[in-house]
């Protein structure tokens, strides 16, 4: 005989995203899903002051085309997504 019991488990799910350059809310599309944005965890490493330290932090669209517009060098374009 088989006895059932009713169990209850917690569930982590992502509710907000927030620009930490702007402090804006990232918007969710009409099924849910986050707009595109940069999500970034960077664990340093042995030498820096911050030996060690997980710095994670996202930006919005906006704030990422802002931000790759000040480099000297600008980022490489991998693929064009379209073209694949």
């Amino acid at each position: 005989m088989k006895i059932f019991v009713e169990k209850t488990i917690a569930q982590e799910s992502l509710d907000e995203v927030h620009c930490n350059m702007c402090g804006l809310s990232v918007k969710k599309n009409d099924l849910g899903y986050f707009d595109d944005h940069l999500s970034v965890d960077k664990t340093w490493g042995y030498g820096t002051p911050i030996d060690g330290d997980t710095h994670a932090f996202d930006l919005c669209f906006d704030c990422y085309s802002r931000m790759i517009d000040k480099f000297v060098i600008p980022p490489r374009v991998l693929a064009d997504m379209s073209e694949v």
